[in-house]
């Protein structure tokens, strides 16, 4: 099994300075190698023919674009789950004031609530941006993720990685269908849906 993490939206709660509203991660699991090496050959190939550089990356795609990458692998197999936080909801003065804890937390909540589909998985984190962080985060998971769950722990920048591309993209589809003030907000949600790829998405409250 192998299993893809990224995030959509920060963990800050400056909301009236431009922190978003909602933070969003995700993870995109593969049941075996075969599926995982065909499906990012697939996304190579769209962002080979989209002209899409460096990577897919939601929050930066056209709507046009987004619909021939959900379309393009419409028939890959793979499933999404994801936990949603509205900010909002969150009163621990803990998660609102450290940034690291929030994250650590709610990457640790999706995966401890996963339905029981963890089984001795092989698991890739973005490791793009704080490196240090993403290594200590990794560490953090591994104390906490129950024993049997996950065989390895990785560290990918996503720009090499086009799975975990799929992650962002995912998240970035399920963050924008709580923006009710965007047309068409669940657009890319209900195209995972529809697919047969969308398995869960857990609204933290």
């Amino acid at each position: 099994m192998y299993v893809f993490i990224d995030e959509s939206g920060d963990p800050g709660f400056k909301l009236e300075r431009g922190s978003t509203p909602i933070f969003v991660t995700s993870m995109v699991v593969f049941q075996n190698s075969s599926d995982a090496q065909e499906t990012g050959l697939h996304i190579a190939a769209l962002r080979s023919r989209l002209r899409i550089q460096p990577e897919f990356k939601f929050n930066k795609c056209s709507g046009s674009v987004r619909d021939a990458f959900f379309e393009g692998l419409s028939k890959q197999e793979f499933s999404v789950r994801a936990v949603v936080v509205q900010k909002h909801l969150i009163h621990s003065e803990a998660l609102r004031t450290v940034k690291e804890s929030f994250y650590k937390f709610f990457v640790r909540m999706m995966m401890q609530n996963d339905g029981g589909v963890l089984r001795d998985a092989k698991v890739v984190i973005d490791g793009s941006g704080d490196r240090l962080f993403k290594k200590q985060l990794r560490a953090y998971l591994r104390q906490h993720i129950e024993t049997g769950s996950v065989r390895k722990w990785d560290l990918k920048d996503s720009t090499r990685d086009p799975l975990i591309q799929l992650a962002d993209m995912s998240a970035g589809a399920i963050a924008r269908s709580y923006r009710h003030d965007r047309k068409e907000a669940s657009r890319w949600r209900d195209m995972l849906h529809d697919n047969g790829q969308l398995q869960n998405v857990w609204e933290f409250r």
